[in-house]
């Protein structure tokens, strides 16, 4: 039987530059971002995209109605079935665009729950993005209905069983939101369990962050030699994924790749994927990789670090930043970033895609977790086996000899290693 091809939606991104927002970003690199948003979804075709200038937010249709008719021929002529608008959209002024263009619409919040929820892998990656759904619907859910408050003094059947209608909707959404929270808080225990596990490896975890589509995965997979899904896509990575890896320099380290930050995140979502960003936490060392190419590198910097602080970072864990992208950059420019790196501590310029100063930053890693390797003689008594068999299992063990007073161990260990050893 013949499979038929999947469904590929004609999309329109729409970006609305409000004059009054004080904070407002630059509208053409607000669009570009959406349009990357909108292509990280593998069923959408987006036909075309646009800055719409607003001088003020219409209420009940967020645009005026001189541009919805504009628009509406726009989509019309070329076949759109789904507009997304980057930026929040209320219910009513959804509905009556909905109505008036003939299409399905989605705000940046539903847009980002939509890739969220294509993307997520890990059981605890799919309920919170349940959970996260959930949340966001259950808002749309009571505000939408709220012009029916005013009709309850009308008609009966108009506000009451609209009412009733939306309460046992609200209830079911409650009640599934229940049932979801008691399945994560049994998943978080087997990650603790998990977490627990691997805190008896001798190996500091380093977390890759940054904002999205700055060249984690790339840079993840050159260091692991990892499948890690590595597009030139927003939120490509969205469960982090760890690997055991150990660097040049002789120092064993579990990786971690997270998914990437994004300015106006809708604080519920962070809050939501608290848990998926856990490792970063839990880290020795973050390595904050940001795509020195892009002109607004510095403002999605800022991003970055707002949202690690308000994940509870501490300040005191130690930081490396890596200039990503350097084969993007024109030549003087990335010589400018090469030397300004050469002069600033923890800061490395490199290229995760060609490779180029991947080594002096694995050498900065090591220095920064106190992984140097030393060498070192010890003896232990024969009555002690389990110490030995310990220094064995690790692999610090580089020769061995038997003297009247016990066994002569030479090692080659780290300060990590050492402080290890002493709790055996």
């Amino acid at each position: 039987m013949k499979e038929h091809a999947p469904h590929v939606t004609r999309a329109w991104v729409l970006h609305p530059d409000i004059k009054s927002d004080r904070d407002r970003r630059d509208a053409d690199m607000a669009l570009a971002e959406a349009v990357s948003l909108a292509l990280a979804m593998p069923d959408l075709d987006v036909v075309g995209s646009g800055v719409v200038p607003l001088p003020k937010v219409h209420p009940g249709m967020l645009f005026g109605s001189g541009k919805i008719e504009e628009l509406k021929f726009r989509f019309k002529a070329d076949e759109i079935e789904l507009v997304l608008v980057d930026g929040p959209v209320t219910p009513v002024q959804q509905r009556n665009l909905e109505k008036a263009w003939g299409v399905k619409l989605l705000d940046r919040t539903g847009l980002i729950l939509e890739i969220f929820s294509d993307r997520a892998a890990t059981r605890e990656g799919v309920l919170q993005v349940e959970m996260a759904a959930l949340s966001y619907q259950r808002t749309r859910l009571v505000r939408a209905w709220t012009h029916l408050e005013r009709q309850r003094g009308g008609l009966g059947f108009v506000g009451g069983p609209g009412e009733t209608q939306i309460e046992a909707d609200r209830r079911a959404i409650d009640e599934q939101l229940v049932r979801l929270r008691r399945q994560l808080d049994k998943v978080v225990k087997t990650r603790e369990l998990h977490r627990k596990a691997r805190a008896k490896v001798p190996y500091p975890i380093v977390a890759l962050v940054g904002y999205t589509n700055a060249g984690k995965s790339t840079l993840f997979n050159r260091l692991t030699g990892a499948e890690v899904m590595a597009k030139d896509m927003l939120f490509a990575t969205l469960d982090p994924t760890m690997r055991a890896v150990r660097l040049p320099t002789g120092a064993d380290v579990i990786l971690s790749d997270t998914v990437g930050f994004i300015s106006d995140l809708p604080t519920e979502l962070v809050a939501a994927f608290r848990a998926t960003l856990e490792e970063v936490l839990a880290a020795d060392l973050i390595v904050h990789v940001r795509d020195i190419s892009h002109s607004e590198s510095t403002e999605q910097a800022e991003d970055v670090r707002s949202i690690l602080a308000s994940l509870g970072v501490l300040e005191d864990t130690a930081q490396i930043e890596l200039w990503n992208k350097l084969d993007l950059m024109p030549g003087e420019e990335a010589d400018a970033a090469r030397l300004r790196a050469s002069r600033e501590d923890g800061l490395f310029a490199v290229s995760a895609l060609t490779g180029e100063g991947l080594e002096a930053f694995l050498e900065a890693v090591t220095r920064k977790l106190g992984e140097e390797k030393r060498s070192e003689t010890i003896v232990l008594g024969y009555d002690e086996g389990r110490r030995r068999a310990w220094l064995f299992e690790k692999g610090l063990v580089e020769t061995e000899k038997q003297g009247e007073d016990g066994y002569h161990l030479s090692l080659s260990w780290s300060a990590r290693d050492k402080a290890r050893f002493e709790t055996v």
